[in-house]
């Protein structure tokens, strides 16, 4: 009877082979979805850097992800990049009756900033070409249309900096919903300014970073780690400068220490730090200089770093690094009479600081004379030195979080309107939304995440005044 019971039912009957052919199709849409879900996850770049490399311009060593097994890694990504915002989508506007008793304050003066950054395009306006164009500085692309964020990755950024810059976009969304305009712009999450003016002085291209220089184009924005930046223990803006704050009244001004004190890494490329170390000489320059270890700081939890145990000098040295430093924040905030050495980067704040004001300017070019100098006049004139510091610790009070949201929402609104085409999202860019950051962040990171979310202001914008 051969190999087959039935003996009427050939091999090659369709009604045998009809469940084989089933779950050889089967098999097969499987392999073939399998094969699409993996083309897509590895094509997908993420807030957290999956399959981006560094930046070409500011190398640093590539993220990893070996912790994770592939599946998981691909099902996060699937999860986090393509459906989370699906089923978190907020709907909050703001009508005008929010604000009716809520007037508006004047912005602060340094705000005026913000046109001359944008002044190069006032005549030419934005076109896609310049975006197109500045594509090639940039680490991702951000574009608002209709109170959602879409995000096109390029390049990772080193540590979470990307993660926390997009986040500061979303709390703005949340802050003023409805009111924040459709906007298509690039972002560079390095230190250093790009778009220079004389290379670029045909078109200019429109950049957005932490920082600039007079020679630059660049656009500067809040940097990230006034929403916290976990990698070395730093806390929102908020807390840090209540903690600075408190730790700086822990000491009388006649007994904090007359000198003037330096701490952080000098090994980042910076010939001014490294100029600094020979100021290190309390009885000759009147100065107290010293390293920063990051990765021994790390080991033991951070209890020799924190920020509001730095505050017991009477002049503490902002001295900048690769190129500007966040550190700048955090020192005014102390009281102390900041010494400035004379800076060749600016961030959005730094432009409303007056010298002799509420910082004292340090000569490059006579560094531990002008820190000496600097130190002796302060000693003898301890009253006047106070009150510079207290100055500087006041301007840092004033740039409160809300403050900084009505620098990013005029910022974003006068950029807007030179845009002369109307924003929609690349077909690579991805929906962001506080959830999708969220379904990324590790632990750490959404503790300090959570503690910087906002709700609906029940105030407006300060008001920005004319130039």
């Amino acid at each position: 009877m051969g190999l087959f019971s039935n003996p009427k039912q050939s091999p090659r009957s369709p009604s045998y082979l009809f469940p084989s052919v089933i779950a050889l199709c089967l098999l097969s849409l499987t392999v073939l979805l399998l094969y699409k879900v993996d083309d897509v996850v590895s094509r997908t770049g993420t807030v957290v850097g999956h399959n981006l490399e560094p930046t070409p311009w500011h190398v640093f060593p590539q993220k990893t992800f070996d912790d994770e097994p592939p599946q998981r890694r691909a099902v996060k990504i699937i999860q986090c990049s393509y459906l989370t915002c699906r089923y978190a989508a907020e709907d909050i506007t703001i009508s005008d009756s929010t604000f009716e008793k809520q007037p508006s304050s004047d912005c602060p003066d340094f705000f005026r900033a913000i046109r001359r950054d944008l002044e190069p395009w006032v005549s030419t306006r934005i076109s896609k070409k310049h975006i197109e164009e500045a594509q090639n500085y940039a680490a991702f692309r951000v574009v608002i249309v209709g109170g959602k964020m879409y995000v096109d990755y390029y390049y990772a950024c080193v540590q979470s900096r990307a993660m926390f810059t997009i986040w500061s976009f979303l709390q703005l969304l949340r802050k003023f919903p409805g009111l924040v305009p459709d906007v298509d712009l690039m972002f560079d999450c390095m230190d250093k300014p790009t778009i220079n003016r004389t290379e670029h002085q045909s078109m200019p291209l429109p950049l957005f970073r932490y920082c600039t220089t007079k020679e630059h184009f660049d656009i500067p924005f809040p940097d990230w780690s006034f929403w916290g930046w976990p990698e070395i223990n730093i806390r929102t803006w908020q807390e840090e400068f209540l903690d600075i704050k408190k730790g700086s009244r822990a000491v009388s001004w006649k007994d904090k220490v007359p000198l003037a004190y330096w701490k952080g890494n000098p090994d980042v490329a910076s010939p001014v730090r490294l100029e600094l170390l020979n100021c290190n000489d309390s009885g000759q320059w009147g100065a107290q200089i010293m390293r920063q270890d990051w990765g021994e700081a790390a080991r033991s939890g951070f209890k020799l770093s924190k920020l509001s145990d730095q505050c017991n000098h009477r002049y503490k040295i902002y001295a900048e690094g690769y190129a500007w430093s966040v550190s700048l924040k955090y020192i005014l905030a102390c009281g102390s009479v900041t010494l400035i050495i004379s800076p060749q980067y600016e961030d959005f704040f730094s432009r409303g600081l007056i010298t002799q004001q509420n910082y004292w300017l340090v000569d490059p070019l006579e560094l531990c004379p002008s820190i000496k100098s600097a130190v002796d006049w302060g000693n003898q004139h301890p009253i006047e030195a106070e009150a510079i510091g207290k100055r500087g610790q006041e301007f840092m009070k004033n740039l409160r979080m809300d403050r900084i949201y009505d620098y990013m929402f005029h910022l974003i609104s006068e950029y807007s309107k030179l845009i002369d085409f109307k924003p929609t999202p690349p077909s690579t860019a991805l929906e962001v939304c506080i959830d999708s950051v969220l379904c990324y962040a590790d632990d750490k990171q959404r503790l300090f995440l959570s503690k910087s979310n906002v709700v609906p202001s029940q105030a407006p914008p300060c008001t920005l005044k004319p130039s």
